[in-house]
């Protein structure tokens, strides 16, 4: 696909300033560092009025468009939320400094001593859609872990993402480091994606967050590493030996309390040996909190066949490979825990899977069996996330084995190098 010269130099002027920032950052002190996300989080609140009318702007021209539900959910904020992003920013200020550690320190027969240091990747691309906290999270995580982002942010959010990036900037240099460590690409064209994501040698790593059509054309389209995170096809099973209250309050808030995000529930699998005393009242709780239920023929049967609630419909093929987004959940009622397993080798998506029994054995098998950058024991789906797991906030979830597997924090903006310390050894 051609791109214009002067975009794709306009976005090389950017990312070059952002890469001179970045040999600032990695040799900035991590009490320099930290003190740079104090200033920025009472930046953001210094600019609270600004940055919510803002976001009114952004909101009014989603509405007009006929955004609405989890999309329009994404887009909001309030001064609460607000608030919520400010203290995340403190929350990173406060973690130890990943950058500098020596680890695995060995020394050799010769003498030789012999570690891994950690380094910030550089330059960090992100990409990603609708949710201006976005913005403030990967600032404050690369800040953090000493590497430069050029932020490109959707075109639906674009005046939150200003005002947010415009408080950035101004605690950044309050405490003397440069604007540019933290840079908002000025262009919304999906072109300006395209020069970002093909200037090898210049960008380190690209995260896209977002929509699968986001992330696929940036998997597509990128000549540097990224790191890939699709759907979110997340599973709860809940197993013979299930406390069935405790299962009832874990599958209602992996599927209600947040339906929109990538960590919500999309299919319940339940063993045919509780599922004639569990599915009935957990449908008629699902369904008060507006659950369409989406089930194979046992699961139909058992609430009431024909004579279902209208809510309670038959799944189809492609319903166990759908990221709903929404307020649906697929059922299916499985004769053992091996089934279980398989459906998820099936249809999963590597995001997070959640099991819901007393029965230590399955438990075991679960931690073990599962292939997902987060397997749940006897909890909600919804605590994988960066701020939930204690890495003070996230730049995404990585369902790829490259180097990060899950939640992505500071240690996994970083890479070590070999560090060899001699007291003048020679190689005979």
């Amino acid at each position: 696909m051609d791109i214009s010269p002067e975009l794709v130099t306009e976005v090389e002027r950017q990312v070059l300033a952002a890469r001179a920032a970045a040999r600032t950052l990695r040799t900035t002190t991590g009490e320099k560092r930290a003190a740079a996300l104090d200033a920025i989080a009472k930046a953001i609140l210094a600019a609270k009025d600004e940055i919510l009318a803002a976001n009114e702007a952004d909101l009014a021209a989603a509405k007009q468009r006929g955004t609405r539900g989890a999309l329009l959910d994404r887009l909001l904020l309030d001064e609460a939320r607000l608030k919520a992003i400010a203290d995340g920013v403190w929350e990173v200020a406060g973690l130890p400094d990943p950058l500098g550690r020596f680890e695995e320190e060995t020394e050799r027969p010769n003498g030789l001593r012999v570690a891994r240091m950690r380094i910030p990747l550089g330059v960090i691309a992100m990409i990603y859609e609708a949710r201006p906290n976005v913005t403030v999270d990967a600032a404050a995580l690369c800040i953090r872990s000493g590497n430069a982002v050029v932020l490109r942010g959707g075109s639906e959010a674009i005046e939150s993402n200003r005002a947010l990036a415009k408080a950035i900037g101004a605690g950044l240099y309050q405490v003397g480091l440069p604007r540019s460590a933290v840079t908002l690409l000025a262009e919304t064209d999906r072109d300006a994606i395209l020069a970002l994501l093909r200037l090898t040698g210049l960008v380190d790593l690209a995260i896209p967050r977002g929509g699968e059509g986001l992330i696929r054309f940036v998997v597509e389209n990128a000549r540097v590493p990224v790191i890939q995170h699709f759907k979110g096809v997340c599973h709860v099973y809940v197993d013979a030996a299930a406390d069935l209250e405790k299962a009832r309050a874990i599958v209602l808030n992996s599927k209600t309390q947040r339906p929109g995000v990538c960590n919500a529930a999309e299919t319940l699998l339940v063993h045919e040996e509780i599922a004639e005393a569990f599915l009935p009242g957990m449908a008629d709780a699902l369904m008060e909190a507006g659950v369409e239920l989406r089930c194979d023929d046992r699961a139909l049967e058992i609430l009431g066949g024909p004579d279902s609630p209208d809510k309670v419909t038959v799944a189809e093929k492609e319903d166990w490979d759908a990221e709903f987004l929404d307020l649906v959940l697929a059922v299916r009622v499985v004769p053992d825990l091996d089934t279980a397993l398989d459906h998820i080798d099936a249809h999963g998506s590597f995001h997070t899977e959640a099991i819901v029994t007393e029965d230590e054995e399955a438990q075991g098998r679960w931690l073990s069996e599962v292939d997902a950058s987060c397997v749940i024991v006897n909890a909600s789906t919804r605590f994988n996330d960066g701020g939930e797991l204690g890495l003070g906030v996230e730049m995404g979830i990585s369902t790829t084995k490259m180097h990060a597997y899950g939640p992505m924090g500071l240690q996994e903006l970083t890479a070590r190098k070999f560090v060899v310390l001699g007291e003048g050894q020679i190689r005979g």
